[in-house]
């Protein structure tokens, strides 16, 4: 199964443990990215993971490729050039602290690159699916022609184009993802989002609570796209360091996932987790059911792990999504 994903890989920073921004005198690092997130995870799943983007051309981008690199990510289509790399600073949340997140991503080599650099013939000969979000038409400069091209060149080879909304309000105004977005939902497939995303970008509202709320706008969401599938991943907040977390697909039926009680180690990368979970088990023709089950388990599973990346093999993620989550050692 090939998979390809495109967008900006950022550089971030977080004081240690769960300090504050004015109390660190140090800062760790890691790299990730919304996509770069996904492709990490299908690579460690067994996928055929490309991973298209532009980093800038000096030993952060070389760092930046070598922590994709090292999880099997294929990056045979990077580009390297003038830019910077992104950087976003993080002060994870606990108890009844929230996180925050502060971006510094101006002008990064990825947001400055053309949309004719990239190798379009090698990156989607022989794909099997496509991966986006909304966070990378949002980023400036040509982004959103980057994102049109790549859809384009992805159905013309017969791939599965998905797309995560992942609003954000940092980067543009629900008016201006609406405009985007809706133009290159004409060539998405399946949808993840989140309800509240949903109506905020879209301006669907669904009537009741719950899961019968959830259905009916994933219905709407899919009648005004025509499209295959849509996914919702849904989170209750008790604290910030404790969540419940599931997931629904529709597919013209709603299938809802069981649902996870949380202690939280890092909150970054878990509906990344969730896409790529999905995207694994629909890839590979699994019932709807059983496809949401797995991704809930993924997303699940990366709220345990440090870092942007869930570090998980598919066997992990099955185990959890069969039940197994009592958290014993395994010897």
């Amino acid at each position: 199964m090939k998979v390809v994903t495109l967008g900006e890989v950022m550089l971030r920073l977080t004081p240690e443990g769960y300090g504050r921004f004015v109390q660190a005198d140090r800062l760790l690092t890691a790299y990730g990215g919304a996509e770069a997130n996904v492709a990490a995870l299908l690579a460690q799943f067994g996928a055929h993971a490309v991973f298209v983007t532009k980093l800038p051309a000096h030993e952060l981008g070389l760092a930046a490729a070598g922590a994709l690199r090292r999880y099997g990510t294929d990056l045979s289509y990077v580009l390297y050039g003038s830019g910077r790399l992104g950087v976003y600073y993080l002060e994870k949340g606990a108890s009844q602290r929230g996180g925050k997140v502060i971006y510094d991503r101006e002008g990064s080599a990825f947001a400055r690159s053309l949309p004719d650099e990239y190798d379009w013939d090698g990156i989607f000969g022989g794909a099997d699916w496509f991966h986006f979000t909304g966070i990378t038409p949002a980023l400036g400069g040509n982004c959103l022609h980057i994102v049109q091209r790549a859809c384009r060149e992805a159905k013309s080879y017969g791939a599965t184009v998905s797309c995560d909304i992942n609003y954000r309000a940092s980067l543009w105004t629900c008016e201006a993802a609406r405009e985007a977005l809706t133009a290159l939902m004409a060539d998405v497939d399946v949808c993840i989002s989140n309800a509240d995303q949903v109506t905020q970008v879209f301006g669907l509202r669904a009537q009741g609570e719950g899961n019968a709320h959830d259905a009916v706008l994933a219905g709407m969401l899919a009648e005004r796209f025509g499209l295959r599938g849509v996914a919702l991943t849904r989170r209750r907040s008790v604290t910030a360091s404790e969540n419940f977390f599931s997931g629904m697909y529709y597919d013209g039926k709603a299938y809802f996932s069981r649902e996870y009680d949380m202690l939280i180690v890092d909150r970054v990368g878990g509906g990344d987790a969730f896409a790529g979970g999905l995207i694994w088990a629909l890839g590979n023709q699994e019932a709807p059911q059983a496809a949401v089950e797995f991704a809930a388990a993924a997303g699940c599973f990366k709220h345990s792990v440090e870092g942007d990346v869930c570090l998980a093999s598919e066997q992990e993620v099955r185990a959890v999504a069969n039940g197994m989550t009592d958290g014993r050692v395994s010897r």
